[in-house]
């Protein structure tokens, strides 16, 4: 399949038709193929204009895509560095549940409470890496589930 003579739109079309793309995302993978930073911003305008790309949308299905393997601290990092603003960010995340995912991961990784302090800061550390906020890990490792009386019994 020849690339040479796809148009920028074309090229876009291609790329949001497999998945969502932030505007930054799309702008970096289609500025090797614009004549001139102009054109691309008109052609991101335009895919924008025409819904065809959202920042809004590519944070939702990102949140929605990731959320039961990853905090929102970590969700809302990685969509910062792929140029979703704050606002969208937000509330993309609105219904992020952060306990019940923290809980999850903990159950598939560990499934016991930590036996010693250096257990427990191990058990700490892969929650916090997967971008859980302190009280949510704290609440996880002291055992309590407020609202699953069962979740430590086996």
């Amino acid at each position: 399949m020849a690339t040479e003579g796809k148009s920028l739109k074309a090229r876009a079309a291609d790329l949001l038709s497999r998945r969502e793309y932030s505007r930054r995302e799309l702008e970096r993978r289609l500025a090797p193929f614009a004549e001139s930073a102009e054109q691309l911003a008109e052609t991101l305008d335009e895919l924008a204009g025409a819904n065809w790309q959202s920042d809004s949308r590519f944070a939702q299905q990102f949140a929605d895509s990731k959320g039961g393997k990853f905090g929102s601290r970590r969700l809302a990092q990685e969509m910062r560095q792929r140029g979703v603003d704050d606002d969208t960010i937000r509330d993309a995340l609105q219904d992020q549940d952060d306990l019940a995912s923290a809980r999850l991961q903990w159950r598939k990784k560990f499934g016991k409470l930590p036996d010693s302090p250096q257990e427990k800061a191990r058990q700490y550390r892969f929650l916090a890496a997967r971008g859980f906020p302190g009280d949510v890990i704290r609440q996880v490792l002291a055992g309590g589930a407020d609202d699953d009386d069962s979740f430590f019994e086996d």
